[in-house]
């Protein structure tokens, strides 16, 4: 009289059974070139962004505003949300797929630091803002 059959070992209700004895979760791989792609991209903007910052800051006319330094720190800000997404996707438990999702939204809070930033030089070096 037992309240469960016998089951095989592999049967998944007795594998979320063991996670649950023994506390610790299963781990999820991502897919095949999931890592490989978002390293890509971060490098490419990153590579985009310092040579944006280079031009905004040594090779544009003009004196420097509120508005302009405002501008390079928004950039700054992007380029150290880059890396830190950079490094976190070059670790080996970025491989999990929470730890992967942690590491997407900084290089989203990049991006959009980024969009910020150059938005705001546009705007400053075709002097719709005279801060």
């Amino acid at each position: 009289m037992t309240d469960q059959p016998n089951r095989p070992d592999d049967y998944p209700d007795r594998q979320i059974d063991r996670q649950q004895e023994t506390g610790f979760q299963r781990r999820v791989p991502l897919p095949a070139g999931y890592r490989q792609g978002v390293i890509s991209a971060i490098t490419v903007l990153l590579g985009f962004s310092l040579l944006f910052l280079r031009y905004w800051n040594f090779e544009v006319e003009g004196g420097w505003t509120f508005a302009s330094i405002l501008a390079t720190l928004l950039l700054a800000l992007a380029i150290v949300l880059q890396f830190v997404a950079l490094w976190r996707s070059l670790l080996p438990r970025d491989d999990d797929e929470p730890v992967y999702q942690v590491t997407l939204r900084w290089f989203l809070a990049s991006i959009i630091a980024l969009l910020a930033g150059v938005l705001l030089a546009g705007l400053t070096a075709s002097h719709v803002f005279n801060l």
